[in-house]
């Protein structure tokens, strides 16, 4: 009678060596994925402190807030800027429009060397072909000056001048950039949840309402629900 074939298996020394390469594959994906996340804040805490910098710095050499200098005044100092506000000493409503001031504030102080752009101001909302209306963040939002009280508090918000971060940012890399600025929360210190309706700015100055739970308390990010379209500001 011939021989029955010999059925083999894997031993466990080969099953050992299957599970470490996977392991090792698995690792390097999340570690991967880490990278890109921390790479994705350090460019979003970049962006808004240079912002910050430029926009203390403009008002440090010329004694006037960017975007609310009226443009013929602007323009005796920096030459070619041809948008402007209306000099109440800060970025708010002129002549007639949210918009004039937030998007005149990039052209001056871009005019200025402040910061790197060639913005032309307007008085509507800026469309997503408008690439020389205001910056964009790295997830393609725009991001505005302002002086709003369309952000999360504790309890009724004052208003004050802020930076609009921008929508398109991914509910961890706000919270890792929260924790990296501020306090790690999105309703007290210096970075904030914007509003999620009713922004003077409109969608564009908002945030995606699932980016933060408020059934906690303190509110906290929701990280749980892996929102991708959160919006933040920073307080100045």
């Amino acid at each position: 009678m011939a021989n029955a074939k010999r059925q083999r298996g894997f031993t466990l020394v080969e099953i050992a060596i299957v599970l470490v390469i996977v392991g090792l594959l698995l690792g390097g994906v999340l570690k991967g994925q880490e990278l890109i996340t921390s790479a994705r804040v350090r460019n979003l805490a970049d962006q808004a402190t240079s912002i910050q910098a430029a926009y203390h710095g403009f008002i440090d050499r010329y004694r006037q807030v960017p975007g609310d200098w009226p443009a013929a005044l602007a323009n005796q100092a920096v030459p070619g800027v041809s948008t402007g506000g209306n000099g109440n000493g800060r970025i708010d409503t002129a002549n007639g429009s949210d918009w004039t001031e937030p998007l005149a504030a990039w052209e001056q102080l871009a005019r200025s060397g402040f910061l790197q752009g060639n913005y032309v101001g307007g008085s509507a909302a800026p469309t997503a072909t408008q690439n020389d209306r205001a910056p964009r963040n790295a997830f393609n939002g725009f991001m505005f000056i302002t002086r709003s009280d369309d952000y999360l508090d504790l309890a009724t918000p004052a208003e004050r001048q802020l930076l609009v971060l921008g929508r398109g940012i991914p509910v961890n890399v706000l919270r890792e950039l929260d924790l990296k600025l501020d306090d790690g929360l999105p309703q007290t210190g210096a970075l904030r949840q914007a509003s999620t309706s009713g922004a003077a700015l409109g969608e564009l100055a908002q945030s995606a309402s699932n980016c933060v739970d408020t059934t906690t308390q303190p509110a906290i990010w929701n990280i749980a629900g892996n929102a991708q379209d959160c919006n933040g500001v920073l307080l100045y």
